[in-house]
């Protein structure tokens, strides 16, 4: 009997914006797989815009290029106003009501953040088919999906899953587990960036941007039965790649929003990237270990994984992009100094519009087919020919390979 193929999951983490690069990452697998492949991860997890792709992949599980399609032409045709109010009128009622209330306890007792993003209800209402998971489910094509959002009376990150069988709820430090039917409102709720969205009220708790106090953003995956899992990072700056020498500094006080895009860059990656330099320590300690003891619920089973990260720092592509930003939007971003190079980072994540997120596409294409050896061998394809790849149409996003 040959042994057992592991379940592989897949982890998507957050970002805003930089979540567009997911889309590239999983274009280029869905290159890689045979015609009419079914889906190739089992277990889909995701964080913020993350959990927005996750379960759009998810619910189209089916057919995995033909919902690989319909993501990449999701975030190709972005537009701002299609996720905050970036018209005059919205943007200066929502920092009225900003200084207002949650600076001078002006007005009522509702949710006020920096940007008012209703309008992103309406797009994942219009474009989202969440019956889709329970389909895939039930034909055996998807085994769970889940999204994290932060509770902030609880102080938890609390992952809603919706699966197949039996998966037992989990209870950690600051992390648990929930059954539930995924719906429009879990997105909401984990994409909700503090203080720039507002917060999701889910049952009885307010919910914010799953990437919040996630200290194990691996574990979910875990949790709902992966034993090998590819993570699909959204960094600018991977890990080893920090150029050596010295650096030259300009000496200058930093603006609110380079020191917010620090803040935004301490909640979405570093804890991805801490969780992965974990894992990878316990694989090594696991290998250490007699055979007897691997397996036996001793938690030191090793884990495969594979990262994917951007291979160019994502604050540069932005700062090229910050013209598509509507206007009003440059205006309220420009005193705090996020339309300057040295504050692109806030930039990053808010800029929804279609030039900057297809960069972030093809880049994410890309790197994702510089390691189409690794991918080919983790998803247990055959290795693909670099020479049937080059020049060829890409069939997902349209665009050539590059040569």
């Amino acid at each position: 009997m040959s042994p057992v193929e592991p379940v592989t999951g897949l982890i998507l983490s957050g970002g805003g914006a930089r979540a567009a690069y997911q889309v590239g990452v999983l274009a280029a697998i869905a290159e890689l797989l045979p015609a009419g492949a079914a889906n190739p991860f089992p277990v889909i997890v995701g964080t913020s815009a993350g959990a927005i792709n996750a379960v759009s992949l998810a619910s189209g599980a089916m057919d995995f290029t033909a919902a690989i399609q319909r993501l990449t032409a999701f975030w190709q045709n972005f537009r701002s106003h299609q996720v905050m109010r970036s018209d005059w009128p919205g943007v200066i009622s929502q920092a009225s009501r900003f200084v207002g209330h949650s600076l001078l306890g002006l007005g009522a007792q509702v949710p006020v953040a920096l940007i008012n993003s209703s309008p992103l209800r309406d797009l994942l209402n219009d474009q989202l088919h969440l019956s889709g998971i329970q389909e895939a489910i039930e034909q055996n094509q998807l085994h769970a999906v889940a999204v994290t959002a932060f509770g902030y009376e609880s102080g938890q990150a609390v992952t809603f899953y919706q699966g197949g069988g039996v998966i037992d709820a989990w209870l950690r430090h600051r992390r648990v587990g929930v059954p539930t039917r995924i719906t429009v409102e879990h997105l909401l709720a984990s994409s909700a960036i503090p203080l720039l969205f507002a917060p999701v009220k889910i049952d009885q708790e307010f919910f914010g941007d799953g990437a919040v106090r996630q200290s194990a953003p691996i574990s979910p995956a875990l949790h709902l039965g992966a034993r090998r899992v590819l993570v699909v990072g959204v960094s600018g700056n991977p890990r080893g790649s920090d150029a050596a020498g010295p650096r030259s500094y300009t000496g200058q006080q930093p603006t609110l929003a380079q020191i917010g895009g620090h803040m935004l860059n301490s909640t979405f990656i570093d804890s991805l990237e801490s969780d992965i330099e974990l894992l990878q320590r316990l694989n090594q300690f696991g290998r250490l270990l007699p055979p007897e003891f691997v397996g036996n619920g001793l938690g030191v089973a090793p884990v495969e994984v594979l990262v994917i990260a951007p291979s160019q720092p994502i604050d540069e592509i932005a700062a090229r992009h910050r013209q598509e930003l509507p206007a009003p939007l440059r205006v309220f971003l420009r005193g705090p100094g996020a339309t300057k190079t040295s504050g692109a980072g806030v930039l990053s994540y808010l800029l929804f519009e279609s030039g900057y997120c297809s960069e972030l596409i093809e880049l994410g294409r890309k790197d994702a087919l510089a390691k189409r050896e690794e991918l080919s061998r983790f998803l247990g394809l055959a290795a693909a020919s670099p020479a049937g790849l080059a020049g060829e149409a890409n069939p997902v996003t349209g665009a050539g390979n590059p040569g």
